[in-house]
């Protein structure tokens, strides 16, 4: 993490101000012409990043940085805690520092699909069915307790995530780009809550877990809400934005960081091949390969936050609880023993090593 507790130079000006939109179909700057063409440059704007992040949010630093780390991976985030943790203010603040458009939908059991992505809506004066769209049309949704909606309204979130586009009476549209989702639900109650299977969740990029703040954080939150609440700036663009997500694609993945993250996932999968055999009676179902996809992702997202342009086992070591936490499937033995699949993902990290693997010739991720 950069360290984001310094005062800016006098006289600094946001390279975002003017707000400039990526609609479907526009083509962001070519590269060529991208102010992000050195690790200074990136490494500078994600201090400005987290300067203003950390304006409003106090502490929940791991949380900050997963959200990134999913955005600049085009992924999704999964966001679990009580009620009251800054969810729905980080969602939004996160937007506001990018310049993207925010929107945010309560769940609720009566809440129909079309709340959510538009419907046809019959004009009497034209007699024609005009398209009204939905709030899914935005660069950032964030869904407030996705888990107390019926699955027809989760499974149509969970299509527009996949797809980026929405098809109404035979017509397709596509959503804002870049589009990044953030669900929270509230592991605490269960009168009312459709649980989400655990196939729908697997399309969550990452599960954030977040605990309550500390003795020190909640000083800080009373004394900033003391006089009048902090208000984030604009730091980057859209089109930032975008280049930024290019450059991550662009990061360097060598073959043992690649090994690595592929034998995790087999860890969760097959235990007794890594010395985990008493694993065997608590996993029912290991990860998918979107696991392993979605830890190399995230590599490269954490290795572009902390200005490198090269991954490393530890990068995957980072991402790992968030990216598997929520593909794995217990058994009731492991249930019964109030066996978490926390511990499950921290015995893994701690026997699986990290071995050097020799280049192949044409190797891809050369």
């Amino acid at each position: 993490m950069l360290d984001v507790n310094h005062e800016r130079p006098s006289g600094y000006v946001h390279p975002g101000a003017g707000v400039a939109t990526v609609r479907p179909g526009q083509e962001p700057r070519p590269m060529n012409h991208s102010p992000y063409t050195n690790d200074v440059a990136v490494a500078r704007t994600f201090e400005q990043v987290f300067f203003e992040l950390r304006r409003v949010i106090v502490g929940q630093t791991r949380l900050l940085e997963r959200m990134l780390v999913g955005l600049l991976s085009r992924g999704h985030c999964l966001l679990e805690s009580v009620p009251g943790l800054a969810k729905t203010l980080a969602a939004e603040t996160l937007a506001t520092v990018v310049g993207g458009s925010f929107a945010r939908i309560q769940f609720t059991p009566d809440l129909l699909p079309s709340d959510i992505v538009g419907t046809r809506i019959y004009r009497g004066s034209t007699e024609k069915f005009d398209v009204e769209l939905g709030p899914a049309f935005v660069n950032f949704l964030l869904t407030d307790e996705i888990n107390r909606a019926p699955a027809k309204v989760q499974s149509a979130l969970l299509e527009v995530m996949a797809e980026q586009q929405i098809t109404i009476g035979g017509v397709t549209y596509p959503v804002p780009r870049p589009f990044f989702v953030v669900a929270t639900q509230n592991p605490i109650e269960s009168e009312g809550v459709y649980q989400m299977p655990e196939a729908q969740r697997d399309r969550f990029m990452m599960k954030i877990v977040l605990s309550h703040p500390s003795q020190t954080e909640e000083l800080e939150i009373l004394d900033r809400m003391a006089v009048s609440a902090p208000v984030p700036s604009q730091v980057i663009d859209l089109h930032e934005l975008v280049e930024l997500q290019q450059r991550t694609d662009a990061i360097f993945v060598d073959r043992s960081v690649a090994q690595y993250a592929v034998d995790l996932v087999q860890a969760t999968r097959t235990p007794a091949q890594f010395g985990l055999a008493d694993l065997t009676t608590s996993i029912g179902l290991g990860a998918s390969p979107r696991a392993t996809l979605n830890l190399v992702r995230g590599a490269k997202a954490i290795a572009l936050l902390r200005a490198r342009n090269y991954t490393t086992p530890q990068d995957v070591f980072d991402v790992a609880p968030e990216v598997l936490r929520h593909r794995l499937m217990l058994t009731y033995d492991a249930l019964a023993q109030d066996i978490t699949p926390d511990h499950i993902i921290n015995r893994i990290l701690s026997s699986v090593p990290a071995t050097w693997v020799s280049p192949k010739p044409n190797d891809p991720f050369r």
